[in-house]
């Protein structure tokens, strides 16, 4: 590769296509994404790839989904990965244009070069290479180019799944980076607004009740207090709890009459879901019964996933594996800490893996860039793999 430009010749269509997504911003709630799905459009019509978009209920469009039919039956595989990204950031601080797509000394530069345009691209590329020999393939592949990923809604992948037209997969493998691990499985997660609330009044009052950010301080501490279990099992990590918002109070007179948290619970199969319900309620009414306040606490669950781990000799965890043992890579499996679109999938009771790529700087930060010099391994590995997959009746 030449230090300022040249694209690797194998790779170059992969690395165009890469390029001129990353010159699309599409920054989740920020840019419009009718011009990378544009790009897309154009890149997949001139393949005569099938493909159409994606809406939400709300009718904006969530995503494209690209079918290629195997001529054989067997089971459906789908290849996943965003193309709307994180916001940029300071600007300021950048060495180089966030949208610059330029190619530097081996390194994809830009935001969404590393999550996940570039994997976008790879898997475009493979959709293509297959549709050519599609009759020979057992089932079919789907590609899922989501454009609502950063949101944290997830809209693609579930207007995927809610699509009547749409092959169910028997599995999903999602392009997000890292070159020496295949995330395997995640922690879960249970999030909840909890309000606090208090007498309000005059901050110069003889009265001495607490206000409601006074309250909220102590809630805080009686959650980092509660005891959580350690990892358990085959499950390796731990459960977690962050309070990861605080908002009350107006002004410097006013005692607060309300004070609202935000608490982020990462949950695992021995501490799920409704022991994370269990452990905030119980916080909460210890919090009503030592300080006292007009009205209770209340607490609003606003979004629940189950944790997941597949086995290695799962589907497509295996196939991913074995492919890249075959083409020489040691690479391990992996559980996750945060969450991700496999968490919702797990719902669903579809296995997913969850991050294979390239290596890569910057993912949501300053300088965001990925590694070229990997794209001909972790293509070679994802190819193999989706093969491997489709070449079985069952």
């Amino acid at each position: 590769m030449t230090a300022h430009g040249g694209p690797m010749t194998a790779h170059a269509d992969v690395i165009d296509l890469a390029q001129r997504l990353i010159r699309c911003p599409s920054r989740a709630g920020i840019d419009g994404y009718g011009p990378v799905l544009g790009v897309l459009e154009d890149w997949l019509a001139g393949r005569e790839l099938p493909y159409r978009r994606l809406n939400a209920e709300t009718g904006d469009t969530v995503g494209l989904l690209v079918e290629v039919a195997g001529g054989r039956p067997g089971p459906w595989w789908a290849l996943d990965a965003c193309v709307d990204t994180a916001p940029y950031g300071d600007e300021a601080a950048w060495s180089f244009a966030p949208d610059s797509g330029e190619v530097v000394d081996g390194w994809l530069r830009g935001r969404g070069a590393a999550d996940s345009k570039l994997a976008a691209a790879m898997f475009c590329g493979i959709a293509a290479e297959l549709h050519g020999r599609a009759g020979a393939l057992h089932g079919g592949l789907a590609v899922l180019l989501d454009v609502d990923e950063h949101t944290g809604g997830f809209g693609g992948a579930r207007a995927y799944l809610a699509d009547r037209e749409a092959a169910r997969p028997a599995g999903v493998m999602i392009g997000y980076p890292g070159s020496d691990e295949v995330v395997v499985g995640g922690r879960g997660l249970w999030r909840a607004a909890i309000a606090v609330h208090a007498a309000s009044g005059h901050s110069g009052s003889r009265r001495s009740t607490p206000g409601a950010v006074s309250r909220a301080a102590h809630l805080v501490r009686l959650l980092e207090e509660a005891g959580l279990p350690d990892a358990d099992g085959e499950f390796p990590l731990p459960p977690k709890l962050t309070v990861t918002s605080c908002h009350g109070g107006q002004g410097f007179s006013v005692v607060p009459g309300l004070c609202e948290l935000g608490v982020d619970i990462r949950t695992t199969p021995a501490f799920d879901a409704g022991a994370a319900e269990q452990l905030v309620r119980e916080a909460v009414a210890e919090l009503d019964a030592k300080v006292s306040a007009p009205r209770p606490t209340t607490v609003t669950p606003v979004a629940s996933w189950p944790p997941y781990r597949l086995g290695t000799d799962r589907q497509p965890a295996a196939a991913l594996l074995d492919a890249a043992a075959v083409e020489g890579l040691t690479v391990r499996p992996k559980t996750a800490g945060p969450s991700n679109i496999g968490n919702l999938l797990a719902g669903e009771g579809i296995p997913a893996t969850a991050g294979f790529g390239v290596r890569y700087e910057g993912l949501h930060g300053v300088d965001e860039r990925a590694c070229l010099e990997d794209l001909p391994a972790v293509h070679a590995v994802y190819r193999r793999a989706v093969l491997s997959l489709l070449s079985r009746s069952s």
